[in-house]
């Protein structure tokens, strides 16, 4: 083949596409959300909502704030799931009227959140970025503990490591462990590139979210 031959296969040849990039952090989650029972879906008109069929929908990667991620989303939504009990998962959004005021099985939530993630180092990187990020920083080092000047914490502290135990057994038990302990080795696989990383974001002032 000459140079002219070899140029004009060159420039015919259509590279084909055999395989599709996946985040590995959303590949972990999405694949727990699934082992759950999960269907993910984007949707650009909301933020997260489920029907109660097993559709958990998102709004895409392009809508989210800086300090948001689709594993902190699926984590969130499965710790509501836990704290309300396994039959709300026929339930839209778990239960929850999203127009009503506080349900204070919300702060539940956050105390889970916090315990399950703290577990493996992950509550920073897996903390909630909603209006409910104001408690959710307020919770103690202890999870569990007390927290000044909130509402029915009577209810939401024993309602909380209730739920913590729910998350220790089946359904949601291996497929959290499992998924976590994951999140946390890749974690640990970033350490090492900290010092040498530089955003690609202009002017960019925000640390990276691996180290929260």
């Amino acid at each position: 083949m000459n140079r002219t031959e070899a140029t004009l296969a060159v420039s015919e040849y259509e590279r084909p596409v055999r395989s599709r990039y996946l985040d590995p952090v959303e590949l972990i989650w999405y694949a727990t959300a699934r082992r759950l029972g999960l269907r993910i879906r984007r949707n650009p008109a909301i933020f997260s909502s489920t029907d109660g069929t097993g559709l958990l929908e998102l709004a895409p990667r392009d809508a989210l704030d800086a300090d948001d991620c689709t594993a902190q989303m699926i984590f969130h939504e499965l710790c509501h799931w836990i704290t309300n009990g396994v039959e709300c998962f026929e339930e839209r959004d778990w239960g929850f009227a999203l127009d009503a005021e506080l349900d204070w099985r919300e702060h539940a939530c956050l105390r889970l959140q916090a315990a399950l993630a703290g577990a493996h180092g992950l509550r920073g990187i897996l903390a909630p970025t909603s209006q409910f990020r104001k408690y959710y920083d307020e919770l103690p080092t202890d999870p569990f503990g007390p927290v000044e000047g909130w509402p029915c914490e009577q209810l939401v502290v024993p309602h909380a490591r209730d739920a913590l135990l729910r998350a220790r057994a089946a359904p949601w038990g291996e497929p959290l462990a499992a998924v976590l302990a994951a999140h946390a080795a890749i974690r640990d696989a970033t350490i090492p590139f900290f010092d040498a990383y530089a955003s690609d974001v202009a002017d960019d002032a925000l640390p990276s979210l691996w180290r929260a």
